[in-house]
């Protein structure tokens, strides 16, 4: 059938294409802002795209539309399939019909390190022979695609709780219906849908619910907002990870690139990548715990994950310029950018660093994380926050709280400027954002060139 899809290049959606597409059926799509890694991976898959929401992309009629959660009423295209009766649905819901039904779901859910950990998991059970489907909002290296259907009854899936549709107002990891369920972390965020921290931890429970009795929770032993979802009622056996849990690491350098891994005591094996960071320790520890629910065994997962290769932009080195290094990170939340930056201060130690930092994503924008900002960035030697032109808060106000030298930029040009003039050889530099940032990072590895 002929399925087109409204949003395609989000990461959700540009994925559930990918596996739409390996189903037989004819995928088309549109987005209001195409842009690489996910435009690059639909046009290597032969998806055809449309810039924008123009309603003739939709005549002739596709067999079903699939809508995507940045959809609201009053997009052209949305109004067209409501006034015409086209058949629609969310990518969520489609997913759980069509591919998940049946299967073993593994679904990784939390406020920070789902793209990262649902990589390492789908890796760790590749790496084992199990051959999983999975889908993942990001491109993780060792795979090279967002998204597969697999063919053994295990799938791997990011699990969202940002909502499904503007019709479908519930947590799109509600649809899921996991056996193994990994609870990462859980802190506030999406503030243009959660009112407060409760609310997500709500949505979390109403997961909860969801996964079966002979299934897994896990998560770490260190979140007080996920001890209180467990409390909320759980029917499932749990396994907890870090200080005090039943997976435990030693780590055996400070920036998290060695570890041993111990499970009830006994250690299982060292865990040497090219990883860094504390966050990503604790993110192997429930890779680990929810591998060997599907039976692969902890000396198995640990040297799978010492040949993991991370994620696209997730702390990805993009070029290297007389002596410069350039970093690519997601990071759009004063607690991943703290982890981020502290995890590469670890590694490169008295080296300059800079920070270059874009407040994009919906919550951002909105100022909710702006009190957590000035903190989050002490690991680097100097930022540069872009200010894009609808931010509706003083950023210069929150530059100015910051411990190490800050200074807002209003363009790219600005920014690149300021890199050039103080940039050495051996200054490693991060761009921190959850969009394409007008192709900064080729700008400025061009710039210094």
């Amino acid at each position: 059938m002929h399925i087109h899809i409204l949003g395609i290049c989000g990461t959700f959606m540009g994925s559930m294409a990918v596996l739409a597409k390996e189903l037989g059926h004819h995928v088309t799509g549109s987005d209001a802002n195409v842009y690489p890694p996910m435009s690059t991976q639909l046009q290597a898959q032969g998806i055809e795209l449309t810039q924008g929401y123009d309603p003739a992309q939709l005549d002739p009629a596709p067999d079903l539309v699939v809508i995507g959660n940045a959809m609201s009423r009053g997009n052209p295209a949305v109004e067209y399939v409501l006034n015409k009766g086209l058949p629609y649905v969310s990518g969520p819901q489609w997913l759980a019909d069509h591919v998940l039904q049946g299967r073993w779901v593994l679904a990784v859910a939390g406020t920070h390190g789902k793209t990262t950990t649902s990589s390492m998991l789908a890796w760790v059970l590749e790496h084992a022979g199990m051959a999983p489907g999975f889908l993942i909002g990001g491109v993780p290296q060792n795979f090279s695609v967002s998204a597969r259907l697999g063919d053994t009854p295990f799938f791997v899936i990011e699990a969202d709780e940002y909502d499904s549709a503007f019709f479908d107002k519930r947590s799109k990891f509600v649809h899921y219906r996991p056996r193994t369920a990994i609870l990462n972390n859980l802190e506030f965020d999406h503030a243009d849908i959660f009112p407060d921290l409760p609310a997500i931890e709500r949505q979390f429970h109403h997961l909860v619910r969801t996964i079966p009795s002979e299934g897994l929770v896990i998560h770490p032993t260190t979140e007080p907002a996920l001890q209180r979802v467990i409390e909320m009622g759980c029917w499932t056996p749990v396994q907890t990870t870090g200080a005090g849990g039943q997976w435990q690491v030693k780590l055996l350098s400070d920036d998290g690139s060695k570890f041993e891994v111990m499970f009830e005591g006994i250690a299982q094996g060292v865990v040497e990548w090219d990883m860094t960071g504390q966050h990503n320790v604790a993110n192997a520890l429930a890779t680990l715990a929810a591998a060997r629910h599907v039976g692969v065994v902890p000396s198995m997962g640990i040297a799978a994950l010492s040949a993991f290769k991370s994620v696209k932009r997730r702390m990805e080195k993009v070029a290297e310029v007389r002596g410069i290094t350039i970093y690519d990170d997601f990071a759009h939340h004063p607690t991943a950018i703290a982890t981020t930056l502290d995890g590469l201060r670890k590694r490169i130690g008295d080296a300059p660093l800079i920070a270059i930092i874009e407040p994009r994503s919906n919550s951002m924008k909105l100022g909710a994380h702006r009190d957590g900002l000035p903190e989050s960035v002490v690991d680097a030697d100097q930022v540069i926050w872009y200010a894009p032109a609808n931010l509706g808060w003083d950023l210069a106000g929150t530059a100015a709280l910051c411990t190490v030298p800050s200074i807002v930029s209003d363009s790219l040009e600005g920014i690149i400027e300021r890199v050039k003039s103080q940039a050495q050889p051996g200054t490693h530099v991060v761009i921190m954002s959850n969009g394409g940032f007008g192709g900064l990072h080729g700008k400025l590895a061009e710039a210094l060139k």
